[in-house]
């Protein structure tokens, strides 16, 4: 099994970029209610580091649920899934690296805009983690 060809197959990849953008929106808020579920317990001491707290609140959230279901909450609401280039779901060693890629892609922006650019460009709508990872996001829908 492999990712589906976009020319022969577009329905697994069609608006798939549209919804990368509203599954991130959707996973922006739950890991901001995550990060402040948590400033409490730490004596409210969090306040202080809140962006930090949310990069790592964002990785952990990534990495499980990437793992879990190969999608986030987000993608899942969207009806997308991040397949490996083999077709499969992601295992933890590659929900770790996507989710690393992706943290790094945010903390150096030209990494974030190239990303961004390849997403509305490319014919699986693949970022620059997806593309040296081989994985792309596909629509759940169409692999049923």
């Amino acid at each position: 099994m492999q990712l589906a060809d976009p020319l022969t197959q577009p329905q697994f990849y069609r608006d798939v970029t549209a919804k990368r953008f509203m599954a991130w929106i959707i996973d922006t808020i739950i890991i901001a209610l995550f990060s402040l579920l948590i400033v409490p317990f730490t004596a409210f001491v969090a306040l202080f580091f809140f962006f930090a707290l949310m990069a790592v609140v964002s990785f952990a959230y990534r990495v499980i649920t990437l793992t879990t279901g190969s999608a986030t909450w987000g993608m899942r609401l969207m009806a997308i899934e991040i397949r490996a280039s083999s077709g499969a779901r992601l295992d933890l060693g590659q929900a770790f690296l996507h989710t690393l890629g992706y943290t790094v892609s945010w903390a150096v922006a030209p990494l974030q805009l190239i990303s961004v650019v390849l997403m509305a460009t490319s014919n699986r709508g693949q970022g620059l983690t997806d593309m040296a990872m081989g994985t792309a996001a596909l629509n759940r829908k169409a692999q049923a």
